[in-house]
């Protein structure tokens, strides 16, 4: 696969995208837009990658929209300011959706869009240096495609301030409010994403596919008798299923399961 704006590259079970355009702080443009969504597309279909990597170049993780696309975006008239923000927010989407865990690999500072890939991730570890931004505000703008995610990843109080104040905030004070689950010292980020990432591969493919919906379909519905009906069924599909019976077989019988040895 040959990208313009990214790197791919694939190690076991784990594929790691890699934001490269350093020279603009990793800014996203349309190319790297279409090639982010098609890029997590094509992923979630290979069944020999049972996570993802979302990493960046050079010294900042994403600055968010490039000026020159904004610029251009200013003469764009209303209904190609829709399109516009449409594929942005499909990108978004795709990296949500993807059926496999994606890690963030917080390697520095993340600014308005930026802050809105991260938050599309399953799980976030950041360099302690690395400093987070939603600026929209300071340009007249709304933080609105990327609102969904950060608000479920930051929290309703805190993207309040945040939105408006347009507040840079620090590691500590991200990880504090559980925007970034784990910050290590820029050191350690590789070893630490690394240990996570071969935690995934080393679990059950389907049931960790299955994790991943669970908590995305579960997260603020009320607890009433359908969900209790469709979490029963949840659980009874899985255990039917060809790697739920393999898992529970090998622990019984104190052997590796099948998607480990292979």
């Amino acid at each position: 696969m040959q990208y313009e704006t990214l790197g791919v590259t694939f190690a076991g079970h784990v594929a790691t995208v890699t934001l490269n355009r350093p020279d603009v702080r990793n800014a996203f443009n349309e190319k790297m837009i279409a090639e982010l969504t098609a890029v997590f597309g094509l992923l979630d279909t290979r069944a020999d990658v049972r996570a993802v990597v979302l990493a960046a170049n050079g010294k900042a993780f994403c600055a968010g929209a490039d000026l020159n696309w904004m610029k251009k975006m200013a003469g764009f008239s209303d209904e190609e300011n829709r399109a516009d923000a449409l594929r942005l927010a499909h990108m978004l989407a795709a990296i949500y959706r993807c059926r496999k865990p994606v890690i963030a690999r917080v390697n520095g500072d993340a600014y308005a869009g930026g802050m809105g890939l991260i938050a599309a991730c399953d799980i976030v570890v950041a360099a302690e240096t690395a400093r987070f931004c939603l600026s929209e505000a300071r340009l007249g703008l709304i933080p609105a495609t990327i609102a969904p995610y950060v608000i479920r990843a930051l929290g309703e109080q805190a993207a309040r301030r945040y939105f408006t104040t347009a507040e840079a905030f620090d590691c500590a004070t991200a990880l504090r409010l559980g925007f970034v689950g784990e910050a290590v010292p820029e050191d350690q980020l590789d070893a630490t994403v690394q240990q996570i990432a071969d935690s995934l591969a080393t679990n059950s493919p389907n049931a960790v596919r299955e994790c991943k919906r669970l908590v995305q379909d579960m997260a603020g519905r009320r607890i009433d008798e359908a969900l209790i009906e469709d979490t029963a069924a949840r659980i009874a599909c899985i255990r039917a299923s060809e790697e739920g019976r393999e898992g529970v077989a090998s622990f019984l019988e104190k052997r590796t399961p099948a998607w480990r040895a292979g």
